[in-house]
C-alpha cells in the first residue's frame, strides 16, 4: 500500500512539474521583451534575405552573359552590341573608380573642413544654419545636379578654369588634349559636390562626439586651436573613415548626374581628364532600353552585378580598415 501511495504521489508531482514548466514557457513566450527581441531579430535577418534575393536575381538575369563570356567579361575591353555581340566591362570599371577617386580627392578635404568649422569654430547659434544649408544639398535630386553641370558648370569650367589648368599643367598627359567642358574631371567635380553633405555631416557628428574633457586637457597643455583640431581629428578617425566610405558608395553608384556630364564614350582609357569616358551605372541607364536581344540585356544585368560586387568589396575593405584603425587606437590607449 505504501509503495502504491508513493508511486501515485510521484506521478502527480511529475505531472505538476510538467504543467508548471509548460505554463512557464507559454507565459514567457508572450512577454513583451521576448516579442520585441524576436521582431528585431527578424528585421536584422531580413537584410541578409534582401541581399541574397538581389544577388540571386542579378545572377539569374545575367546567367546567359556569364556562360558566354566568363572571366573575359571583367578583363576585356570590347563593347560591341551591333556587329560581334561582344561585351566586357574593364573600361567601365576604370571609369567608375576614376571618377569616384577624383570626387574623394576634391570632396573629402572640403567635407572635413566643414565638419571642423561647424564643431570647433562656428557659434552654436549660427552652426545650425550652415548645417541646414549643407544638408540641403543631399535633398537635391541627382538629375538637378546633372542639369546644373550641363548649363552652368561645364560652360564655366570650359572658359574660365580648364584653360588655366592646361596652361600650367599641360605638359602632363592628364591635362593635355582638347577641352570639351564635359568629361572625366567634370564628372568628378559634380560627384564631389554630391558627396559633401554625407561626409561633412558624419564628420561634424563624430567631431562633436569627442569628449569636451579631451579638448580641455589638450588646451591646458598649451596647444593652439589648430593643434587641438588635429587631436580631435585623430580621436575621431574611425568615424571620419566611415563617412568617407559612405561618400565613396554614393559616388560609385551615382547614375544620372554622371551620365549627363561625363560624355558617355566607351574607350579603354581617355586621352586626358578633359576627355569623355563611361561608367557602369551610366551605360545601364543609357542602353538598357535599347537591349533588343537576350545577350545584350543579360550583359547589362551583369554590369549591374559587377557594380554591386564592387560596392560590396569597397564596404568590406572599409570595415577592415576601420577594424585595423580601432585596433591601433586601442593599442595606443592601453600602452
Amino acid at each position: 500500500m505504501e509503495n502504491n501511495y508513493l508511486g501515485v504521489r510521484r506521478r502527480k508531482m511529475s505531472k505538476l512539474k510538467k504543467y508548471y514548466f509548460l505554463n512557464k514557457v507559454l507565459s514567457r513566450r508572450f512577454k513583451g521583451d521576448d516579442l520585441f527581441k524576436l521582431m528585431t531579430t527578424f528585421f536584422a535577418l531580413s537584410i541578409l534575405l534582401i541581399i541574397g534575393l538581389m544577388v540571386y536575381e542579378l545572377v539569374k538575369g545575367s546567367w546567359l552573359s556569364i556562360q558566354r563570356f566568363g572571366l573575359w567579361f571583367i578583363i576585356g575591353t570590347v563593347w560591341d552590341p551591333v556587329f560581334t555581340h561582344t561585351f566586357s566591362v574593364l573600361p567601365l570599371i576604370l571609369g567608375t573608380l576614376t571618377t569616384s577617386l577624383i570626387a574623394l580627392a576634391i570632396g573629402v578635404p572640403l567635407s572635413i573642413g566643414i565638419g571642423l568649422l561647424l564643431s570647433e569654430y562656428t557659434p552654436k547659434q549660427f552652426a545650425w544654419v550652415v548645417s541646414f544649408l549643407v544638408e540641403l544639398l543631399a535633398a537635391i535630386p541627382s538629375v538637378i545636379y546633372g542639369l546644373w553641370g550641363i548649363f552652368i558648370l561645364i560652360p564655366f569650367l570650359r572658359s574660365s578654369v580648364y584653360p588655366y589648368i592646361q596652361s600650367a599643367l599641360g605638359f602632363l598627359p592628364l591635362f593635355s588634349g582638347p577641352i570639351y567642358g564635359g568629361g572625366v574631371l567634370t564628372a568628378g567635380i559634380v560627384l564631389a559636390v554630391m558627396i559633401i553633405p554625407i561626409v561633412s555631416s558624419v564628420s561634424r557628428d563624430v567631431f562633436a562626439a569627442v569628449p569636451r574633457s579631451q579638448r580641455e586637457a589638450i588646451i591646458s597643455l598649451g596647444a593652439t586651436k589648430w593643434e587641438t583640431c588635429r587631436i580631435v581629428i585623430s580621436y575621431a578617425r574611425s568615424g571620419v573613415i566611415g563617412g568617407i566610405i559612405l561618400g565613396l558608395g554614393r559616388a560609385i553608384g551615382e547614375t544620372m548626374a554622371v551620365t549627363m556630364v561625363i560624355g558617355n564614350k566607351f574607350k579603354v582609357h581617355p586621352n586626358s581628364l578633359f576627355d569623355s569616358w563611361y561608367t557602369m551605372a551610366a551605360i545601364i541607364a543609357n542602353e538598357f532600353t535599347e537591349a533588343t536581344y537576350d545577350l545584350y540585356a543579360s550583359s547589362l544585368i551583369e554590369v549591374g552585378l559587377v557594380l554591386f560586387m564592387i560596392s560590396l568589396a569597397v564596404n568590406v575593405l572599409a570595415r577592415l580598415v576601420l577594424w585595423r584603425t580601432m585596433r591601433l587606437v586601442r593599442g595606443v590607449v592601453q600602452a
